[in-house]
C-alpha cells in the first residue's frame, strides 16, 4: 500500500492516506485500534534529526560492525587456537552475536516506547563492551559462546534497535537516504574493525584486540547515546507487546522476506575470507582483504542504495538490490575459483546486501507509519535472529560433511537458495503493494 501526503491546506482521504507519524489503522489485518489523538511530534527532516542520525551512525558502526569481522576471529580460532574444534561450533560464536541481538531486541523495541531511548543506548554499550572484555580472559570455545557470543548479543541488541528505528523517525522526505547512512556506519565498522582487527590480532593478541574493542564501544557509544532521543513518546495502549500486525500477509511476507535475506546475508561475511585462504591459497592476510572490500563496497551500497530508495521506492530497491545479490553468489562465486571473480563476487554482493538491512526498517515505516516502528522492528527481530540461526551454523556443517573443509560448493548454493526465497517473498509484497510495475513503492 503506497502513502499519499495531502498538500498543505487539503484534506487527505481518510481511507488512503497514512500519515508518516501516525500508526496504522489495521483493519485490514483485523486490528481493533485506531489511531489516538496525540500531541504533535518535532518536524521531520531537520537538522537534528541528523544529530539523530550521527548517533545511530556510531551505535551501529560499533555494534553491527563488531558482528561483521568475526570473520577474522574465526580464521584465528580455526587455525590458530582451536583446530580441532568443528567449524560449524566456532561459526555459533558470531552467529549467536547476531542472533541475540535480534532475539533481545524484541524486547528492546517495546522498551523503546517507555524508557528513554538513550538510557537504553548508554546500558547497551556498557553491557557489550564488558562482554568483550571478558571474553579476553576466555580460553575455551563454549566460555567465548557464551561471552563473545551471548553476552555481546544482549548488550549490542541494544545499541542495533536504537540505531535502526529512530533515524526514519525523524525523516519523511529523506528517510530511505537517513536510514542508509546511519546504516552505513556498519560497513564503516567493519572496514576498518576488519584492519584493526588483524593488525591487534597479529602484534598484541587475540585478547587484546577483544580488549581495546570493548573499551572503544563503552567510550564511543557511551558519548553519542545523548543523541539517541525518540522523536516522540507513543500513546499509551492495554497490551504491551501489540500482535494484531501479525495478521497483516503484507507484515508476514516482509518478516519472510527479512528471514530469508539475513540467512543469506552473514554466510559470506563470515566464509569468503576462509575461502581465500584455503581454496585460493592466499595467505592470512587475505582474510582480512575480502572483510575490507566487503564492508568498503557496503558503505557505498547502503548511501546510494538509500539515495535510490528515496527516488524509485525503497521496497522496489529492496527487492532489486536483492536479486543482485543473489546472482553475484550463484553466478559469480559457485562456478568459478580464480582470484578475480572471487573479488568481484565479493565487491558486488558488499554493495548490494546492504540494502537487506538498511531498507527493512524504511520499507516497515512507509506501510506501516513510524509511531509503532520500534516495537514492529522489534517483532522483525525474530525474523532475523531465526534467519541467522540457519545461516553459518548449518553452512558451517555443510563445509565440514560434505566439503571437508575445503569445498564450498555445498554452502554457496545454500546461501544463493536462501537470497532467491528472500527474493520471492518480497516479489509476492511488491505485486500485493502495487501491481503497475513502474509505480513507486
Amino acid at each position: 500500500m503506497s502513502q499519499a501526503h495531502p498538500q498543505p491546506g487539503q484534506a487527505g482521504s481518510a481511507t488512503s492516506t497514512i500519515e508518516p507519524d501516525q500508526p496504522i489503522a489495521l483493519e485490514k489485518a483485523g486490528g481493533t485500534e485506531a489511531p489516538a489523538s496525540i500531541s504533535s511530534p518535532p518536524a521531520t527532516d531537520t537538522k537534528y534529526g541528523w544529530l539523530v542520525v550521527l548517533g545511530a551512525f556510531f551505535n551501529l558502526m560499533l555494534s553491527i560492525g563488531t558482528t561483521t569481522t568475526y570473520g577474522v576471529y574465526l580464521q584465528e580460532y580455526k587455525l590458530v587456537e582451536f583446530p580441532d574444534t568443528p567449524s560449524s561450533f566456532l561459526s555459533w560464536i558470531g552467529t549467536l552475536q547476531f542472533s541475540m541481538m535480534c532475539f533481545f531486541g524484541i524486547g528492546v523495541g517495546v522498551l523503546c516506547e517507555y524508557v528513554d531511548t538513550r538510557i537504553l543506548s548508554a546500558f547497551g554499550a556498557l553491557v557489550s563492551g564488558l562482554a568483550l572484555i571478558i571474553a579476553s580472559f576466555c580460553n575455551s570455545p563454549w566460555k567465548l559462546l557464551l561471552t563473545q557470543g551471548l553476552l555481546y548479543g544482549f548488550g549490542g541488541s541494544f545499541l542495533y534497535i536504537t540505531g535502526l528505528t529512530l533515524p526514519p523517525q525523524w525523516f519523511s522526505k529523506y528517510r530511505a537516504l537517513a536510514t542508509g547512512i546511519a546504516i552505513a556506519g556498519s560497513g564503516i565498522g567493519g572496514l576498518w574493525l576488519s584492519f584493526a582487527t588483524r593488525a591487534m590480532t597479529s602484534n598484541l593478541s587475540r585478547q587484546w584486540s577483544l580488549r581495546i574493542t570493548g573499551l572503544v564501544i563503552i567510550g564511543v557509544c557511551g558519548a553519542t547515546c545523548l543523541l539517541m532521543k525518540m522523536r516522540f513518546k507513543p500513546e499509551k495502549r492495554q497490551r504491551i507487546v501489540d500482535l494484531t500486525v501479525l495478521r497483516d500477509k503484507r507484515f508476514v511476507l516482509l518478516f519472510l522476506g527479512a528471514m530469508f535475506g539475513a540467512s543469506g546475508f552473514y554466510i559470506p561475511y563470515y566464509f569468503m575470507p576462509s575461502y581465500s585462504v584455503t581454496v585460493l591459497g592466499k595467505d592470512a592476510s587475505w582474510g582480512t582483504n575480502v572483510s575490507s572490500i566487503m564492508n568498503g563496497t557496503g558503505i557505498a551500497g547502503r548511501v546510494l542504495m538509500g539515495i535510490l530508495g528515496d527516488k524509485i521506492g525503497s521496497l522496489n530497491t529492496l527487492w532489486m538490490a536483492t536479486l543482485i545479490s543473489c546472482l553475484s553468489i550463484l553466478v559469480l562465486w559457485l562456478p568459478f575459483d580464480s582470484t578475480g571473480t572471487f573479488i568481484s563476487a565479493a565487491a558486488v554482493f558488499g554493495f548490494c546486501s546492504g540494502a537487506i538491512v538498511s531498507l527493512i526498517p524504511v520499507v516497515t515505516a512507509n506501510i506501516f507509519g513510524v509511531r509503532r516502528l520500534p516495537s514492529i522492528i522489534g517483532l522483525l527481530m525474530i525474523a532475523y535472529m531465526t534467519g541467522g540461526l540457519v545461516s553459518s551454523p548449518p553452512a558451517g556443517a555443510m563445509l565440514d560433511k560434505y566439503g571437508h573443509g575445503r569445498d564450498f560448493n555445498s554452502l554457496i548454493i545454500y546461501t544463493g537458495v536462501l537470497l532467491a526465497a528472500s527474493v520471492a517473498c518480497q516479489t509476492l509484497l511488491r505485486l500485493m503493494t502495487s501491481r503497475q510495475l513502474w509505480h513507486k513503492v
